[in-house]
């Protein structure tokens, strides 16, 4: 008897430690702390339910709006197509929950820490009818340049991060989508979608040079030219490099139809029967050049190096 009191007693000391520790471990004051610091700007389930963005800083305003699954930027009155992967990067930092204690509850910590109407710049998030989900005003940084200050529109809350919004505050050029075919980016266009390409080279002096050919035979390239000893791998770099380019900027002082995208162009026929072609026109006294792509009306301008990659002579394939 006297043995199993103790057990019973030993048993009765544990579990009141045991429920002490608990306690102790659930209502400590720093985990409590911690567990209030992390913070999501926008609830994760509100994120797909985003149909545009207006980003204002000190020098323009401008919108990203879906068309179901693209996205435009919108500014001054005209619509560029927007890097998809970007602005979900921005969804993502909305939504993610990260480390962002409470600085101040004061509004009078606003205007020194830029967090005002007026001095702050914004990202703000609408749904399909237009309703705000978030205006996130983003403030400056620390003394350190360790994180910036933030708070929502309405609130006197500012909280302090880890600054991952600066970056998304920029011009609205920062957003375009400048690949000639963003679908490279997602990997639904590649080298080995490409079945047939045909380069109509820049003319020299009038005279018309014939075009290259290049037609998939299983791994390999057929040509129309003669080569004795083809680099295959050259081959499919060259095509990867056309499907990966990029324009510098778009530009808006040329028509897509003027006569000068006569004077080159790059046609590629896919895998799933869509053919796209890609116009390029003569250089300036810089090496610029525009170009544009099938089935769209925006212009790119391409500096130097950039159109001077798209064409190559037949010799450029031979192996080394």
């Amino acid at each position: 008897m006297v043995y199993r009191k103790k057990i019973t007693v030993l048993l009765g000391i544990i579990a009141a430690l045991t429920v002490i520790y608990i306690v102790t471990f659930i209502f400590d004051p720093d985990r409590i702390r911690s567990r209030s610091d992390m913070y999501s700007w926008l609830d994760p389930g509100d994120g797909a339910g985003i149909a545009s963005i207006t980003i204002a800083n000190t020098e323009e305003d401008f919108t990203l709006v879906r068309q179901e699954n693209n996205w435009i930027v919108l500014h001054d009155g005209r619509s560029y197509p927007a890097r998809r992967a970007r602005i979900e990067d921005l969804i993502t930092a909305l939504t993610r929950r990260s480390s962002f204690p409470v600085r101040s509850a004061s509004a009078s910590s606003h205007e020194r820490l830029s967090l005002t109407e007026g001095t702050a710049s914004r990202i703000s998030a609408f749904d399909g009818s237009g309703m705000p989900l978030i205006n996130l005003l983003v403030g400056q940084a620390d003394a350190m340049g360790q994180g910036i200050y933030l708070r929502k529109q309405g609130q006197n809350e500012v909280r302090f991060g880890q600054d991952v919004f600066s970056a998304f505050i920029g011009s609205s050029a920062s957003w375009h989508e400048l690949r000639f075919f963003p679908e490279t980016e997602t990997g639904e266009l590649d080298v080995t979608s490409v079945q047939r390409l045909t380069v109509y080279p820049p003319a020299d002096d009038e005279e018309n040079p014939l075009p290259q050919i290049f037609i998939r035979s299983g791994r390999a390239w057929a040509f129309n030219f003669h080569i004795d000893d083809p680099d295959m791998t050259k081959v499919d770099n060259y095509i990867r490099n056309i499907i990966n380019t990029s324009g510098q900027r778009f530009a808006d002082s040329v028509s897509p139809d003027d006569p000068l995208f006569n004077h080159s162009r790059i046609i590629l026929e896919l895998g799933n029967g869509s053919i796209r072609a890609i116009h390029v026109g003569p250089p300036d006294e810089e090496g610029w050049r525009f170009a544009r792509v099938s089935g769209s009306d925006m212009i790119y301008s391409l500096p130097s190096w950039t159109g001077q990659r798209l064409f190559n002579d037949t010799g450029f394939f031979q192996r080394d």
